[in-house]
């Protein structure tokens, strides 16, 4: 589960500092002109929720880790931090300047529409989930057709990292995602045989030829 590891905004705490109750589902506490102008990109809020629910789902302390210090750093970049208000199950990304060693300081707080939250509690990526994999297991069922089962079993693994790290397909990664993939992801978690090993390179450049093809069910 995802943990704030700090002191959050309580109902208390947001009533003392005159921040309203959020809405359902995200909302910059904002005025138009702030949602116009946003400090903080869609994309990263999205992105930042959905780490945040990869945390909570991951089975393994290390994977939940690792989806936290992405978010963290991820939201970072843009001067920003997150929490996890729990009493009603909420992401909070709050501009940095308002904490300090974790705890939110009323007297920094000259406009709360800066703030922005997440509703946890609504619908997750569970069905977007399972479209992906059907996308991605009629590739690997393409190459492994066309090529046999060591290069399917390479991009087996390449499509459960794809589904379960950036939430996409295979052949929507990348370069930089495929990059992941071969350096980080595959020497630690695939468990590849020697053949395997040897081809990883050339099994992951084989889906953008299948994919041109075109993949039954994909």
């Amino acid at each position: 589960m995802a943990e704030d590891h700090s002191e959050t905004f309580d109902r208390r705490e947001r009533e003392a500092a005159d921040v309203p109750e959020p809405a359902d589902g995200r909302r910059p506490t904002g005025s138009d002109d702030a949602a116009d102008d946003p400090e903080i990109p869609e994309d990263v809020i999205d992105e930042a929720e959905r780490l945040t629910r990869l945390e909570s789902e991951a089975a393994a302390a290390d994977a939940a880790e690792a989806y936290q210090e992405r978010r963290d750093e991820l939201v970072d970049e843009h001067d920003f931090t997150a929490r996890i208000r729990e009493e009603d199950d909420t992401l909070v990304l709050y501009p940095e300047e308002w904490v300090d060693d974790g705890t939110v300081q009323f007297d920094r707080i000259e406009d709360t529409d800066r703030a922005v939250e997440v509703s946890l509690s609504g619908p997750d990526h569970g069905a977007e989930w399972e479209h992906i994999e059907d996308e991605n297991q009629a590739i690997v069922d393409a190459i492994e057709n066309e090529y046999g089962p060591a290069h399917a079993g390479n991009v087996r693994a390449f499509a459960d990292f794809m589904g379960n790290h950036y939430l996409k397909t295979v052949a929507d990664a990348t370069p930089e995602e495929r990059e992941e993939f071969l350096t980080e992801y595959y020497p630690r978690n695939a468990w590849p045989s020697k053949e395997q090993e040897s081809i990883v390179v050339d099994s992951v450049e084989l889906v953008a030829e299948v994919v041109d093809d075109g993949v039954p069910g994909a």
